[in-house]
């Protein structure tokens, strides 16, 4: 049993059945569509090298940025625009060198 209380959805009756039923249907059509399209974005993209996920770090400019990062000639968002590697990245590599 549910009772919305701002939608005025109850169902306990044979409308408020229904009208829930009908949202929960919509709910996985959505959901449904969703996924096809995750699933042939994927097709798409797998022949042009795509193979999901976030793009893999240039490892050149990591390295380049954490030697400036150790030289101490720059600071940390000074590195960040002269390599493109963020703040995050250049961190958690700092970190895993630290271990």
């Amino acid at each position: 049993m549910f009772v919305g209380i701002e939608d005025q959805l109850d169902t306990r009756i044979p409308t408020g059945k229904i009208m829930f039923k009908t949202l929960e249907i919509l709910s996985e059509f959505s959901r449904n569509i969703l996924y096809e399209r995750k699933v042939a974005s994927l097709k798409t993209g797998r022949p042009r090298g795509r193979n999901g996920g976030r793009l893999k770090v240039n490892q050149q400019k990591l390295n380049e940025a954490i030697s400036l990062y150790f030289s101490q000639k720059m600071t940390v968002l000074q590195i960040q625009e002269a390599t493109g590697i963020s703040r995050t990245t250049l961190y958690r590599s700092l970190k895993k060198i630290k271990k």
